[in-house]
């Protein structure tokens, strides 16, 4: 394998078929003993990423599972929010000591480094790829069933990172059903199979709105998840309706007392798929 190689093979015009493929994963700290690593990506943002992210790993928590959160979205983290974590993260003998949700969720996130909570975070993305990689490593996550990496959109360096040096599971996809969201979904989905990552399937969120009084379920921005799910052949896990009391309770840190149960189809299929 050369010096400059990204690890992509599907978009390299060399040959190195005679050369023995060098594996760029990063072991995480010498303390951790996590057991699934799963990623949340996007093919671009405003879809609810890290609402499905925070809940997903709530629902995984409530069937006992120990569960993680790491925040790669260093430049837009909105994992502490969810949660109401304001602490700082701290350095402790053995690492950075992650924050721990009422529910015994580990989060970290570079938020929780900063200052203020609003300051910018204006790196280049070397310096975001190492953040990231310093996540994994340098972490005291201890025992963990599921790691969740909540991804920033987009298929750049940090996705690029997540799927080259975590030993990833698999990949939820999180898409809305607009035309244009479904169309960008794609190239993430496109980018999982050139990594050979494992795509569970797609969560489509803001699905529809259901009427209070009929129960009648309105796809307001249309079908787009379950169209692009049959185009490319991947399974529609679970359908999120446009739900103001999950909004609400995101944006009041108390995403762990919401009780539904959108993401259960989704928890199921990578509690299958552990092994």
């Amino acid at each position: 394998m050369s010096e400059g190689c990204s690890g992509n093979c599907a978009s390299c015009s060399k040959d190195c078929s005679s050369k023995e493929k060098q594996s760029l994963l990063v072991p995480t700290g010498e303390y951790n003993d996590i057991k699934h690593v799963v990623a949340v990506v996007s093919g671009k943002g405003g879809v609810g990423k890290s609402m499905v992210t925070s809940l997903l790993a709530v629902t995984l928590a409530k069937r006992g599972y120990k569960v993680g959160i790491l925040d790669a979205d260093i430049t837009g983290p909105s994992i502490p929010k969810a949660f109401g974590v304001t602490a700082r993260a701290l350095q402790g003998e053995l690492g950075i000591m992650p924050a721990e949700t009422k529910l015994g969720i580990k989060v970290i996130s570079v938020n929780m480094m900063l200052s203020q909570n609003d300051a910018p975070v204006i790196w280049r993305g070397p310096v975001i790829a190492g953040a990231v990689k310093q996540f994994w490593q340098d972490v005291v996550w201890g025992e963990l069933d599921y790691l969740l990496v909540d991804c920033p959109p987009g298929t750049g360096d940090v996705p690029l990172t997540v799927f080259q040096m975590l030993p990833l599971d698999g990949a939820v996809v999180v898409t809305s059903p607009q035309d244009l969201v479904s169309l960008i979904v794609k190239k993430a989905l496109n980018m999982a199979n050139m990594m050979n990552i494992p795509v569970y399937g797609i969560v489509e969120n803001m699905s529809f709105v259901r009427c209070p009084d009929c129960g009648k379920e309105f796809p307001v921005f249309g079908t787009g998840g379950e169209d692009i799910a049959k185009e490319t052949g991947t399974k529609l896990l679970s359908r999120m309706p446009i739900d103001v009391s999950l909004s609400q309770m995101v944006d009041n840190g108390s995403i762990e007392h919401f009780d539904g149960d959108y993401l259960s189809a989704t928890a199921d299929v990578i509690e299958n798929k552990k092994g």
